[in-house]
């Protein structure tokens, strides 16, 4: 289970899950305590440490983890400057070195690094028990004035037959969609260029509009209040494929002045939508 604050740290707890060392790690670290106090605090007010694995890592990058003895095989954790990997019930016990040598050799972004320790781990035999989860919880390093604030990445898998996988396509979608709330961002203060850039972008990262209308519609939006009418009905009709009720949202975006209040624009877009969705 994971727990981060964005220039706290972070801590993950599992094996036999104590959930308070979450929130009570975070605390600890808050209160200008190293990850290794923190974990030496944790585990000495457990009256079971022996059946718990966590690791911290602190706003400094210093690192702390502990693996009871009673954890079930496999089981162990390797730590590096930055971060730590850990695991139990594993198939085999070469999991936790698999997963630190991807992370180090990975390269892109922290959320990158983490999900090839992930996909590496699950190469290396995964969980004895099958697979069914993942999740990947990434906050900014510098803190963010609110304790939900500087979330970067917070994404579930509950129940999947190839969580790993789908969380690297979750973690794809959730690129695009930082896209689009970039450009949200630039619609409220009016920068309709930016918005374009951000709308375009992640338009051109989810491209199949079968499956997710949005990225197409709004950028087809933001293409109309270019003067780019045309170039915007392709894109239109896309997502009304997708989606009947995008027909709908266009008829109303006029009055919060998303779109040009100009009829002869308004039916220039709504030609393209199939007929029985044109009235």
């Amino acid at each position: 289970m994971p727990w981060a604050e964005a220039g706290v740290g972070a801590v993950a707890t599992q094996s036999f899950v104590e959930v308070s060392y979450g929130p009570l790690g975070l605390e600890l670290l808050r209160a200008g305590k190293t990850a290794a106090q923190a974990l030496e605090a944790l585990v000495a007010a457990d009256p079971h440490p022996e059946v718990r694995q966590v690791a911290i890592v602190d706003a400094r990058g210093t690192v702390a983890a502990h693996t009871g003895d009673k954890a079930i095989e496999a089981a162990g954790h390797r730590t590096g400057p930055g971060y730590s990997v850990q695991a139990n019930l594993m198939l085999r016990p070469t999991v936790p070195d698999a997963m630190a040598r991807a992370y180090e050799r990975a390269s892109g972004d922290l959320a990158e690094r983490l999900l090839a320790a992930l996909e590496a781990a699950q190469a290396e035999g995964g969980d004895i028990r099958g697979r069914q989860s993942a999740a990947l919880l990434v906050v900014s390093g510098a803190p963010a004035g609110t304790p939900w604030g500087g979330r970067l990445f917070d994404l579930r898998v509950e129940d999947h037959p190839q969580p790993v996988q789908e969380l690297r396509r979750l973690l794809h979608l959730a690129r695009a969609y930082n896209h689009m709330n970039a450009g949200d961002e630039a619609v409220t203060r009016g920068d309709v260029d930016a918005a374009l850039r951000e709308y375009a972008t992640a338009e051109a990262m989810v491209p199949d509009s079968t499956t997710n209308g949005e990225m197409v519609f709004w950028h087809a939006v933001m293409l109309v209040n270019r003067g780019r009418v045309q170039e915007s009905l392709p894109l239109f009709r896309r997502a009304f494929a997708q989606d009947p009720n995008w027909v709908e949202l266009v008829r109303r975006l006029p009055k919060a002045d998303q779109l040009p209040d100009d009829p002869a624009i308004l039916q220039q877009i709504l030609s393209v939508a199939p007929q029985r969705t044109r009235r």
